[in-house]
C-alpha cells in the first residue's frame, strides 16, 4: 500500500495532467484521524470535474490504491473522490470561493507534493 504522500502526489500528478485549477493540498494530520490530506482542486464544467474525478480514480487504482469512496459524480459543481489517507475535493470556482475550504482548516500547513516546500 502507498504512504499517503505517495498518494497525494498521485492525485497532485492527474489533476495537473488534467488541467486542475488552482491545485491545493492541506495537511489535516494534527486536526483530525479521519484522512492525512485534502487535495483540492477546481474545474470550470461538470464534465472537467467529472474528467479529474475519473483522472484520480485511474492513477489511483493503477496505484494498488482501493478508493473508499465518491460523490456528486452523477452532476454538480462539487465532487469529492475518497482514498483513505488522501480525500480530494473538486468544485467550480463559484462553489468553491462560496464554501472556502482552505480557510475552514485555518493556517496548517498547505503543500503540493513532496518536492515543493509547505507555505
Amino acid at each position: 500500500m502507498p504512504s499517503a504522500e505517495t498518494v497525494r502526489d498521485l492525485a497532485i500528478a492527474a489533476l495537473d495532467e488534467h488541467k486542475g485549477i488552482d491545485i491545493q493540498s492541506i495537511d489535516v494530520r494534527s486536526q483530525t484521524d479521519i484522512t492525512d490530506y485534502l487535495v483540492i482542486a477546481s474545474g470550470n464544467s461538470d464534465r472537467q470535474l467529472r474528467a479529474l474525478a475519473d483522472a484520480v480514480l485511474e492513477k489511483a487504482r493503477a496505484a494498488g490504491v482501493r478508493p473508499l469512496g465518491k460523490e456528486g459524480l452523477a452532476g454538480g459543481d462539487w465532487m469529492l473522490v475518497d482514498l483513505g489517507d488522501v480525500v480530494v475535493h473538486l468544485l467550480r470556482p463559484e462553489t468553491r470561493d462560496f464554501y472556502q475550504l482552505e480557510r475552514l482548516w485555518g493556517e496548517l500547513p498547505r503543500v503540493r507534493g513532496q518536492k515543493e516546500d509547505t507555505h
